[in-house]
C-alpha cells in the first residue's frame, strides 16, 4: 500500500478531514491533498509531522497491516521498506531515493533495525526531525553527512554513530556513490 492510501486510510478512520490534520501538524491541506493523492511524497520531516499530530510513529504507520507472525529470521526480500515508493523527494529531485528497510515488525520489539540506503545526493529533507528514541549505526558503504543539533560530520565506510534522536538530526549523501548504513533505534520511534 502506498503511503498517500495509508494516509488516506489512518486519517478517515481518525475521523479527521483533510483540513484538520493538516492544522495539527502543521502543515498545508493542500500538502495532505497531494500525499494521498500519490502526486508528491512527502520528505521525512514532513510525513513525522503529519504522523506526530495523530500520534504515530513511523514504524507502526507503516506495519499497519504488516502480517503478524513470531519470524526471528528474515530473508533480504522480507526485509519491510517503510517508505514504499521507496522516495523522499529532495528539492523535487525524482532521482534522490532514500530507502529505509526495516527488519520484522517494530511495533512488536524494543528495538527498530533498518537498513538504510541513500542515493548520491539524496537526503532526509532540508528540514531536521527528531523522535524520542536512541539510534546509532554503522557505514556499510559510501559516504554520509550527518547532521545533529549543531554539529555535522561525514562518516565514510566503517565509520559509526550513536546519539540521543530527540535532537534534530538529518542525512545527506555527499557522495559520488550509494551509501548504505545499517542502524538501530530504541524505543521504535521512527
Amino acid at each position: 500500500m502506498e503511503v498517500g492510501e495509508r494516509l488516506r486510510k489512518l486519517r478517515t478512520s481518525n475521523g479527521l478531514s483533510q483540513r484538520k490534520l493538516a492544522k495539527m501538524a502543521g502543515v498545508t491541506n493542500g500538502l495532505i491533498s497531494m500525499i494521498e493523492q500519490g502526486q508528491t511524497s512527502p520528505s521525512v520531516a514532513s510525513l513525522k509531522r503529519i504522523l506526530d499530530a495523530i500520534p504515530m510513529t513511523f514504524s507502526e504507520f507503516f506495519s499497519l497491516e504488516y502480517p503478524g507472525s513470531e519470524e526471528v529470521f528474515f530473508e533480504e526480500s522480507q526485509l519491510r521498506e517503510i517508505n514504499p515508493v521507496r522516495v523522499f523527494r529532495v528539492d523535487n529531485a525524482s532521482n534522490s531515493l532514500v530507502s529505509l528497510r526495516q527488519v520484522g515488525d517494530a511495533s512488536k520489539h524494543s528495538l527498530q533495525m533498518l537498513h538504510e540506503t541513500y542515493a548520491p545526493g539524496s537526503d532526509t529533507g532540508t528540514e531536521m526531525y527528531s523522535h524520542e528514541a536512541e539510534e546509532a549505526g554503522i557505514v556499510i558503504s559510501g559516504e554520509i553527512e550527518i547532521t545533529i543539533g549543531e554539529q555535522t560530520k561525514t562518516l565514510k565506510k566503517g565509520d559509526a554513530y550513536i546519539f540521543d534522536s530527540r535532537l534534530p538530526h538529518r542525512f545527506k549523501n555527499t557522495g559520488d556513490d550509494e551509501c548504505v548504513i545499517v542502524s538501530a533505534c530504541t524505543p521504535p520511534s521512527f
